[in-house]
């Protein structure tokens, strides 16, 4: 135990409706603030997007805003790494921990900048400050075209090398895809973290969405939380829906969320001649505890690390149909058995990412089993309580930050 906190510095694109936002959130609040000095940094929200600034706030936070830290790459970049080498000749971190995919490129060669320029480094002795790098989902496939694909592999390749001394991913399914299929950086500098919630916060009202929605309890809920772009794969969504309207099955479907495509979903919707039985709900700070109305809890995306609304689905006791993307899977639990192009899971259904018809399958197969989703619902309550909680993701962090200082410096003497 050292005299002095470790000082951190967390940095994020910026405070965003999303799982990240909260993660660090937890996190800043969350260390041992007699071990732990944590300061957190982040960029503006832009304008159509939700701010979960608020919830920092009720944290406690009050975090350092860099506003030229945008989502995009720009040549504001420059700027954006000005800032926050003055903000680490401040702070004086020993850590740098960084979120996402542009506060990852700025805040790592910022860091790197940091240790070198000082004159210890004329004999090759660099600060102290360790470099680490969360990705909550990565950029790899499914957002851009090729070119700017394989522009931005090279660019985190290169972070990886250079830049960085662990790489936290929240799944075994995620680090398979972006160190072994993607090559970015090394199997030694990988730590698989879960995701943890803080299951307090989650305080389930039964019966609050049915009545905004005018939706009674005999007529099955089936919802979708997330923003409202083309990751996400609302599309598909809409799609299942119009399906199973035409087969005649019973259900309303509602969408949580809001985003730029927000106008060119609800034109789809009408187009699909599905208004009536399809709501918008828009953005709702109160989010996490709606899901007690679900029957189901959808996922539609084309790529995700582990994504919050499941986990907070689960949580409440919410059976999931989802595709499979990202690190999915790893929140299944055990496999049961595959049907046509379903796979069962002890938590929910699963099915290939873009498969329409396989996706209104596997939502009709479970709201034709209502003791199988209670069954799924319970089993994955149960899966969340006991290994992903806030708790646990506060204390697997705080021993990596231990790690990573007192075993750095039991090899340099």
């Amino acid at each position: 135990m050292q005299d002095k906190p470790i000082k951190i510095v967390r940095i994020i694109d910026r405070l965003n409706i999303g799982g990240p936002s909260k993660h660090v959130t937890w996190l800043t609040a969350g260390l041992n603030s007699m071990e732990f000095d944590t300061s957190l940094i982040t960029g503006k929200v832009p304008p159509g997007e939700g701010d979960m600034s608020y919830f920092a706030c009720a944290a406690g936070i009050e975090p350092a805003i860099i506003e030229e830290m945008s989502r995009e790459l720009s040549p504001r970049d420059i700027i954006v790494i000005f800032k926050l080498l003055r903000k680490f000749f401040r702070l004086k971190p020993q850590i740098v921990h960084t979120h996402k995919a542009k506060a990852g490129a700025a805040g790592r060669v910022a860091a790197i900048l940091y240790k070198w320029l000082t004159p210890s480094a004329l004999w090759f002795r660099p600060r102290e400050c360790r470099v680490i790098h969360t990705y909550h989902g990565h950029i790899f496939h499914s957002y851009y075209g090729k070119a700017r694909t394989q522009f931005f592999l090279a660019i985190e390749r290169a972070l990886a090398r250079c830049c960085t001394d662990r790489i936290i991913v929240i799944s075994e399914q995620q680090r398979q895809e972006i160190c072994e299929t993607f090559k970015v950086g090394r199997s030694t500098q990988y730590a698989v973290i879960p995701l943890g919630i803080d299951l307090e916060e989650i305080r389930p009202e039964k019966g609050r969405l049915r009545k905004d929605l005018n939706v009674g309890p005999d007529i099955p809920l089936i919802g979708i939380v997330g923003r409202l772009c083309e990751v996400k794969n609302h599309a598909m969504f809409l799609e299942a829906a119009a399906q199973l309207k035409r087969e005649k099955v019973k259900a309303h479907f509602v969408i949580i969320g809001d985003g730029h495509l927000r106008g060119d979903l609800e034109e789809q919707m009408r187009n699909l001649g599905i208004d009536d039985i399809v709501s918008f709900a828009g953005f709702r700070d109160d989010a996490a505890s709606l899901y007690a109305d679900l029957d189901i809890a959808a996922l539609t995306s084309l790529n995700e690390g582990t994504p919050l609304t499941l986990i907070e689905a689960m949580s409440c006791g919410v059976a999931v149909v989802a595709t499979e993307a990202g690190g999915v899977v790893d929140l299944m639990g055990r496999r049961r058995e595959r049907i046509g192009g379903l796979t069962l899971w002890d938590h929910g259904l699963t099915v290939p990412s873009r498969d329409t018809h396989a996706y209104a399958n596997a939502l009709q197969y479970l709201l034709a089993r209502e003791v199988l989703r209670h069954e799924m619902g319970a089993s994955g309550r149960a899966y969340i309580v006991s290994r992903m909680s806030k708790d646990r993701l506060i204390e697997d962090l705080e021993s990596l930050y231990r790690n990573l200082i007192w075993g750095s410096r039991k090899r340099t003497h």
